[in-house]
């Protein structure tokens, strides 16, 4: 009887051992790095580039999480969090000027300072976006000698991008993610899960993800442009410096704006194609503390501008210096 004493005091002293051994156990799903949705063009490191001008007008969220009875539109922790990460993701590829825009009225606000009348910077494009659903589920499993918890919080976002230009949205998008975090304890002996807040960020980022990469490439397809704020005694100046990527010796190239015309398909108004009629060097930066409000010097090269309004012409990419 000693004997089968010992054996069963051995074995139940083993499973106790095998209990203890197993401790916490925690999984992330792994999200993928920014770098891997910066398109490829974007990234060649030889090729200069000049930033377009994007602004978020808003982020909102359509769903009913995070959406007290106390918070106002402008308190969305969900749609700040996107606006937020989205904004980041941009900003990471060194490619854009974002600013941000408060709410969708600014589309039409953006179009009327495309005539650069009264503003030194006016956006490219704005970025409509919102978070259409969003949610977080915790389930449970509870057995004689362990206990698990996970939680998985899924999320999907629209984008619009709108050219400020025409006002049309030149591109809509949908993704989606998730995050999911496991806790598990045996015997006692693991971690207890609590209300993760960082899987919110984590699917919402994911989700991002799926979008970013071709939003970029859209945004990248409409040559880079900017406008000539005064010309008078031998001295014109032009929007945009340093921060924009513009360096003293980029050569520019003056058009004419084209006809506006009803396009009698569609009932928009669009602009016929322009022609060059002069060519201009930066000359030197002039430093503002503001980036918004950066200027370039110029000197004409070749053509001439004089006697046509400054809100008649646009300036495009030419060559840029080394």
């Amino acid at each position: 009887m000693m004997k089968i004493g010992n054996k069963m005091a051995l074995i139940l002293s083993g499973f106790l051992l095998h209990g203890c051994a197993s401790s916490d156990h925690l999984t992330i799903e792994e999200l993928p790095k920014a770098e891997a949705n910066i398109s490829k063009i974007l990234k060649e490191p030889q090729v200069r580039v000049l930033k377009r001008k994007v602004a978020i007008a808003r982020f909102s969220n359509e769903t009913k999480y995070g959406q007290g009875f106390l918070l106002d539109e402008n308190k969305d922790p969900v749609g700040k969090q996107a606006m937020d990460i989205l904004s980041a993701r941009l900003t990471e590829t060194e490619k854009f000027l974002m600013f941000e825009r408060g709410d969708l009225d600014k589309v039409v606000k953006e179009m009327k300072l495309g005539n650069m009348e009264n503003t030194l910077v006016n956006a490219d494009y704005i970025i409509v976006g919102s978070v259409s659903e969003f949610g977080r589920n915790t389930t449970s499993d509870v057995g004689v000698f362990n206990r698990s918890m996970k939680q998985t919080v899924t999320a999907k976002v629209n984008v619009r991008l709108v050219d400020v230009a025409t006002g049309q949205i030149i591109h809509s998008e949908e993704g989606a993610g998730s995050a999911v975090s496991d806790t598990s304890s045996v015997m006692g002996v693991g971690s207890r899960a609590s209300y993760d807040a960082s899987l919110n960020d984590k699917a919402i980022s994911a989700a991002i993800s799926k979008v970013v990469n071709n939003l970029i490439e859209r945004m990248s397809e409409k040559p880079w442009r900017t406008f000539i704020l005064s010309s008078s005694g031998g001295q014109t100046l032009i929007s945009g410096g340093k921060t924009q990527g513009i360096h003293v010796g980029d050569i520019f190239s003056v058009m004419q704006k084209g006809e506006k015309v009803k396009n009698p398909q569609t009932g928009f108004m669009i602009e016929l194609p322009g022609k060059e009629v002069a060519k201009m060097r930066v000359a030197s930066l002039i430093d503002n503390p503001d980036p918004n409000s950066e200027i370039s010097m110029v000197e004409i090269i070749s053509g001439a501008i004089q006697g046509t309004k400054p809100s008649d012409l646009f300036i495009v990419e030419s060559s840029l210096a080394k």
